[in-house]
């Protein structure tokens, strides 16, 4: 009777045993599992990460001009000094991908006196150069360079939408210092960011939009009023103006 017992309680002591590493096992995959951060770069596709120029290809081409580098982490567009695609292998750079409804980010910087600008929604026109359908994102040094005098009410300033709204509050930083930059575009409404901050926003292709490229330098220019062509997408596009300008971290997000 007693060695039946005996057993019996060994029996017991084990499932006790067994119940407790198994509470122990399940508290701690519990504690595993929360410290997993799930964060929104999850959803971000890279289009630029600081090593390679995958996916990129100059506009009207299927190779990358050889005037676009990268130089410590960043795509830098060097400078020919002959004004916009002045190089002898320059040209605007586009990502091989149209983009519809969108959030993309990025940062940039600009030597002294220096212009570029984030094309988006763009088409490729043979014979028509990449801004006759894209809007812009305005990169300037607002100091030096005489783009930033011209215009309307300072309209052609930094993350300004070129030639068509004022960045407000213009919050750019000095040329040679690192800026953040954004885009969002959904469903005709787009806003420009600058440094944290949105500085623009409008509605394309409203009777406000049409008036407003109306006062423009874009006047009847038909591919620009209809920024996005047929299907309202388009490629994001970097711009060669003959200035040394830095891009990095780009990133977009697919709101459609």
């Amino acid at each position: 009777m007693k060695k039946v017992y005996y057993v019996f309680s060994l029996l017991i002591m084990s499932s006790m045993i067994f119940a407790s590493c198994n509470n122990a096992q399940k508290k701690a995959d519990a504690q595993a599992t929360d410290s997993v951060e799930v964060t929104p770069e999850d959803e971000w596709i890279t289009l630029f990460d600081g090593t390679s120029l995958n996916g990129w290809r100059g506009y009207g081409r299927t190779d990358v001009p050889a005037a676009w580098t990268i130089e410590d982490g960043a795509l830098k567009i060097n400078g020919s000094g002959k004004g916009e695609a002045g190089a002898k292998d320059g040209g605007d750079l586009i990502y091989d991908r149209k983009f519809k409804n969108f959030e993309l980010t990025f940062e940039w910087k600009v030597s002294e006196g220096a212009n570029s600008g984030v094309l988006y929604l763009a088409q490729e026109v043979e014979g028509e150069p990449i801004w006759k359908s894209a809007p812009e994102y305005q990169v300037l040094d607002n100091e030096r360079h005489p783009d930033a005098k011209l215009g309307k009410n300072n309209n052609r300033q930094s993350a300004s939408l070129y030639d068509l709204i004022p960045a407000v509050p213009q919050n750019s930083k000095p040329a040679g210092e690192w800026n953040t930059g954004g885009v969002l575009v959904y469903k005709g409404t787009v806003v420009h960011s600058q440094n944290g901050e949105n500085v623009v926003e409008y509605h394309l292709w409203t009777d406000d939009w049409k008036k407003l490229v109306e006062g423009s330098k874009f006047k009847g220019w038909e591919n620009f009023i209809n920024a996005g062509g047929e299907n309202q997408e388009g490629y994001i596009g970097l711009q060669d103006h003959g200035d040394d300008v830095w891009y990095r971290n780009i990133k977009i997000k697919v709101l459609d």
